[in-house]
């Protein structure tokens, strides 16, 4: 028979054994948590935010008081509202780059909220005697466009610099770029 010391050994050793088995995995589910909590932030940051985009590309819409009016469609793809979006134009006939942004003779336009999915449309217009003059080759245009709107951090924004094609009578984007969550100092 065996002896009750025995006993009492094998008992504090199957103990020991069940405590560091439960430590071990106690320890396992803290740092599944700490993984789901890390991927529920980014989830947060990323998926449940505003995401402005365009819609299709720059659309003629005709003419009006010697000017091409042109049309911008933007949608908001995400899942929350955004409080307001800011739409900033600049035409020139060279090239720009998205710092042109940066500085002061740029046209801002305050398009106000955007629910999820909903769209709304920036008009921009051109002096007809330019297009006639880049129709016939004399001059070329380039538009620059930036849609910026808030994040619970910053803000967040879309751009495209794009460049005006007289045979189409439209637009093709040069450079378009996103910035996500940038420092509301400029």
């Amino acid at each position: 028979m065996i002896d009750l010391e025995v006993l009492t050994v094998i008992g504090s050793l199957g103990t020991a054994i069940a405590t560091i088995v439960l430590v071990i995995l106690l320890w396992k589910t803290i740092q599944q948590f700490e993984t789901t909590a890390k991927l529920s932030a980014v989830q947060m940051e990323f998926r449940f935010r505003p995401w402005i985009g365009p819609v299709n590309s720059i659309k003629a819409m005709g003419e009006a008081n010697g000017k091409n009016q042109f049309d911008v469609s933007m949608k908001n793809y995400g899942e929350l509202p955004t409080t307001h979006l800011k739409a900033s134009f600049k035409m020139n006939t060279e090239i720009m780059t998205k710092d042109v942004f940066k500085t002061k003779n740029v046209e801002e336009f305050d398009l106000g909220p955007m629910l999820p999915n909903m769209e709304k449309h920036y008009w921009f217009f051109i002096d007809c005697d330019l297009i006639k003059k880049a129709q016939e080759g004399k001059i070329k245009i380039f538009t620059a466009l930036y849609f910026e709107y808030p994040l619970t951090q910053g803000t967040s924004g879309y751009g495209m610099i794009s460049e005006y094609v007289p045979k189409i009578n439209g637009f093709i984007h040069k450079e378009m770029w996103v910035e996500v969550g940038k420092s509301l100092e400029k």
